[in-house]
């Protein structure tokens, strides 16, 4: 009996030592590599202020001489060059923006006032006004709209001439698009009306107004 006991206790202990031989040997489990996080990069927002320059082409609205003893129209066109400064608030999809700029601008016309030689020029024109956007992704399609300023010289041959600021107003919309960084290009079209401009001395009450359509692009600066 006794025997039988000890021959138990040893193929016992001999089953113990393999198994823990075995589980020695056994490879260790890797613990799976936690993922990094996904970098998602904030949505993209037209809120700041900008500066920028613009420059563009004026055309095709009449330029008229009423009343008095020389009335007559023609058309006017040229260029202008000059710089913008600018504020965007961007809620949603919608961006709500001012913008104002201040322009040396060269455009004129001149024509024949019943037999008379007649000419109005636009020697610089700012404007002050609203925008109303949409948050294309890195895009907008706006409407704008507001104040127009500019000098104005008439003039009517014999008769004379003269200058003045006139404020008027101006509407119209445009497209802008960043291009890298924090550049912006824009594209717009305005329709600008500075109304009744100068009376013509010694003209019996001839008096002149000035209309024009501008095309003009942009490059700004987001802050």
């Amino acid at each position: 009996m006794k025997s039988i006991l000890v021959a138990g206790v040893s193929a016992l202990a001999l089953v113990v030592t393999f198994g823990a031989a075995n589980a020695a040997d056994m490879p260790v489990r890797q613990t799976m590599p936690t993922k990094a996080p996904v970098y998602v990069p904030p949505p993209f927002t037209w809120t700041g202020a900008y500066i920028g320059l613009n420059g563009g082409y004026g055309f095709g609205a009449n330029s008229t001489f009423s009343g008095g003893t020389v009335p007559g129209g023609f058309h006017t066109s040229g260029w202008l060059f000059g710089g913008t400064l600018g504020y965007n608030w961007q809620t949603g999809p919608a961006v709500f923006g001012v913008e104002g700029d201040i322009d040396w601008a060269d455009i004129h016309g001149s024509g024949i006032c019943t037999g008379f030689a007649c000419e109005t020029k636009n020697d610089w024109l700012g404007t002050v006004r609203g925008r109303l956007g949409y948050n294309a992704g890195r895009w907008m399609p706006y409407v704008t709209g507001g104040l127009a300023f500019g000098g104005v010289k008439s003039s009517i041959d014999t008769f004379g001439g003269s200058s003045s600021t006139k404020a008027g107003w101006t509407l119209g919309g445009g497209v802008e698009a960043m291009l890298w960084g924090p550049w912006s290009a824009k594209l717009e079209y305005l329709y600008v009306d500075l109304g009744h401009v100068n009376d013509i001395p010694g003209t019996g009450g001839t008096s002149a107004d000035f209309k024009t359509n501008i095309i003009r692009a942009g490059l700004n600066y987001h802050f």
